[in-house]
């Protein structure tokens, strides 16, 4: 290797960051020797140690300390690079990596990632579904340029734009819908319940909102996909609580009877990036559809 591997320095970052080769690995979809082999070329075209193990996992060397330094600074200038080339050419191209919750995956992304596939043929997106904390960790260790997700959000020179406040609804099933006089968190705490699983920036929500009036959420069932849930609610086995954007089409409701809360729950949607990320064309593209959508 007679130059500096921009990829190998991209994974010894990611090492670093993660703490392990293993964990690098799994991010990478490469096998662990393949990431202990790219850090080893590395070290012999530096010529120095730059990892090292503890009892806590791996932590970089003096010089792999000073090589992260010049590696950030590196990255910006080779993105630099890119952007001014593309400036030459009026046509949006390159690949975007975006990541979001599953339900803003299904309802709000298909027709806006149609839109960009007609208007722009040469610019590639590709899509991640994950939590908050995933996706904000993706961004910042930049596997992902933004991210969609649930605000709060907040990590280590992250930028952030509030985008959609949106309303949450309850579904029970249209033959049951009578059975329910008031929506409040009295009155549903003794119903069977069906909601996300824990962890999920949604359930976060949905158990603040039932705590405020000090109850406690004791699901029949949590489930991690949001069509498993408006199925299992659709049979009669209990109510939930989703995302309006869930139930917004006809055919998504099927079934379905929808009413607001009392009180009323909503939550916030904004983009994440880091805040040295440079703006491309096809970064900025996505973010104006994404506001142009959800505004429009």
């Amino acid at each position: 290797m007679t130059t500096l591997n921009l990829g190998n320095l991209a994974t010894f970052r990611l090492v670093i960051q993660r703490g392990s080769f293993s964990a690098a690995a799994d991010i990478l979809g490469l096998s662990q020797p393949a990431v202990s082999l790219q850090v080893r070329q590395l070290e012999q075209f530096l010529r120095t140690r730059l990892v090292e193990r503890t009892g806590r996992g791996i932590k970089a060397t003096g010089a792999g300390l000073a090589l992260l330094e010049h590696g950030n600074r590196i990255e910006q200038v080779v993105e630099e690079a890119i952007r001014s080339v593309s400036e030459f050419s009026h046509e949006i191209s390159g690949t975007i990596t975006l990541g979001t919750g599953a339900t803003a995956c299904i309802h709000l992304l298909p027709p806006l990632l149609r839109q960009l596939r007609e208007e722009h043929p040469l610019l590639r997106v590709g899509v991640t579904t994950g939590n908050t904390l995933d996706v904000v960790r993706a961004v910042e260790e930049n596997r992902l340029d933004i991210g969609l997700v649930t605000l709060p959000a907040s990590g280590r020179a992250l930028e952030v734009m509030p985008l959609l406040d949106e309303e949450f609804v309850l579904i029970i099933s249209q033959a049951q819908d009578e059975e329910i006089a008031q929506f409040s968190p009295q009155i549903l705490h003794a119903l069977p319940l069906i909601a996300f699983e824990s962890g999920s920036g949604t359930r976060d929500l949905i158990d603040d909102w039932f705590n405020t009036c000090d109850l406690e959420v004791c699901p029949v069932m949590q489930l991690g996909s949001i069509e498993a849930i408006k199925r299992m609610v659709r049979a009669g086995l209990g109510y939930s609580i989703v995302p309006r954007m869930a139930v917004e089409n006809v055919a998504d409701r099927e079934g379905l009877s929808v009413r607001s809360l009392n009180p009323v729950l909503h939550r916030q949607l904004g983009i994440v990036m880091r805040q040295d990320k440079i703006l491309s064309k096809g970064i900025s593209e996505v973010i104006r559809l994404l506001r142009e959508k959800v505004n429009g």
